[in-house]
């Protein structure tokens, strides 16, 4: 599908303005071919574009959107804030509200500093694991995104796998000395550099679920070795929360693998839609943070009241009820899971549908679900570019990368996601995709 005039005008102006013409570089569909529709207004499961075309979104934001777009709720929230000023630069009432609700939901967090993205989060969090434990090196792991901060732009996912490159230019190579970079889902490789070098590492950062480079769902004991490892050797287990925090459960990744990090950073969902971090942790880490230790790091739009607003009424919502929502996303997840195997299935296809919670994966390649980057098949992202553009047009946008994924909201009803399973098959059809 090719975008409709208006959109098509407005990236020709766009791309004279900004580079590529976006403010993200998967935004501009490079890695699906054709040129991105502009979203001018939201509501629910749906976006519609300027043209006045309507698609069931499953990008939601890359992930914040978990009520859908435009929630009653959310949205008055905001309306008060924002009437009563859009940012102070001096505390506020919200940011305490906030907190305690992070605080009461997340056993392991104390104490908790908010900022306005999860690249924010994960950066300061890096920066107080040094500064606490007095070393330097931060191990993580290959294809796992933590944000553009220098140091972690060293085999990364994201929209660096989208496109084919493993580190960023213009990063040089004394950050990238202190990153030490291991393959995921091997526990040998992370006790060999735990013995050679267990003395240098600050922390290991790993992505509650890495969901930037496909959805690499990890086992159990291996997230519970690097626990342990770190434990042993007086390092920091630093849990990347920004996608899965808030969305797996309140509890997040931490609670689905039986862990305790020692720092957890967030974003996405506790914005509700709003450019929202935070990181936390422990009272005696979270102390070492100026004005009180020595570890500085400040932010003049961090903890404002409209996006603290926003977060409030989302957690609200998902937190009312005894785990209503996260039965309805569940279920939703599941019956749109459940849909697309079947439609596969019918067309002896044997592609691959990964799920988490509400986060989905479609891997258009047999071989069952990955746990590494480097074993996703590569011809998998051309199949799905040309799925991409049929889905586009019969109503349906997913991100628009072979290796990002799809997010469920409350929005997304029993009929939207047989609609999306209908057109679904066709998709695969017109595309000329049958293993029969």
């Amino acid at each position: 599908m090719t975008a409709g005039p208006r959109s098509r005008e407005l990236y020709r102006r766009a791309v004279e303005l900004m580079p590529a013409g976006v403010n993200s570089p998967v935004r501009a569909f490079r890695s699906v071919g054709g040129e991105p529709f502009f979203v001018a207004s939201a509501s629910g499961c749906r976006v519609t574009d300027v043209d006045g075309r309507t698609y069931l979104d499953y990008v939601c934001s890359w992930g914040p959107l978990i009520l859908g777009h435009a929630h009653p709720a959310v949205v008055e929230a905001v309306r008060r804030a924002a009437a009563k000023g859009l940012s102070y630069g001096a505390p506020c009432p919200e940011e305490v509200e906030l907190a305690g609700l992070l605080t009461g939901a997340v056993g392991f967090l104390e104490m908790v500093r908010f900022v306005s993205s999860g690249t924010e989060a994960v950066m300061s969090a890096v920066r107080l694991a040094r500064g606490a434990t007095g070393r330097d090196t931060v191990v993580k792991f290959s294809g796992c995104y933590h944000g553009h901060a220098d140091h972690l732009l060293v085999s990364a996912g994201s929209g660096l796998a989208t496109f084919g490159t493993p580190s960023s230019a213009g990063v040089p190579e004394a950050f990238a000395r202190h990153t030490l970079v291991l393959p995921l889902d091997d526990e040998a490789a992370l006790e060999r550099a735990f013995a050679e070098r267990g003395g240098e590492i600050a922390a290991v950062l790993v992505e509650g679920v890495p969901a930037n480079a496909g959805l690499l769902v990890q086992r159990p004991e291996f997230m519970r070795r690097i626990r342990e490892l770190c434990t042993a050797h007086g390092a920091l287990l630093i849990l990347d929360e920004v996608i899965t925090g808030f969305r797996l459960g309140p509890g997040g990744a931490a609670e689905r693998y039986g862990i305790e990090p020692d720092l957890a950073t967030y974003g996405k969902v506790i914005g509700g839609g709003m450019p929202v971090g935070a990181y936390g942790g422990r009272r005696e880490l979270m102390e070492r943070l100026a004005p009180l230790g020595p570890v500085y790091q400040a932010g003049t739009l961090s903890g404002n009241p409209v996006a603290m607003a926003a977060g409030i009424a989302t957690l609200r919502e998902l937190l009312a009820g005894d785990g209503a929502a996260y039965r309805t996303l569940d279920e939703r997840a599941s019956r749109l899971a459940d849909g697309l195997r079947a439609v596969l299935d019918a067309r002896g296809l044997d592609w691959t549908v990964v799920r988490e919670g509400s986060i989905l994966w479609l891997l258009a390649a047999g071989g069952g679900a990955p746990r590494r980057y480097e074993a996703i098949p590569e011809e998998a992202a051309g199949r799905y570019a040309r799925l991409h553009r049929e889905l586009l047009g019969r109503g349906v946008s997913l991100a628009p990368s072979a290796y990002e994924v799809m997010f469920v909201s409350t929005a997304h009803d029993e009929a939207a996601i047989d609609e999306t399973v209908e057109a679904f098959g066709a998709a695969l059809d017109a595309a000329g995709f049958s293993g029969r």
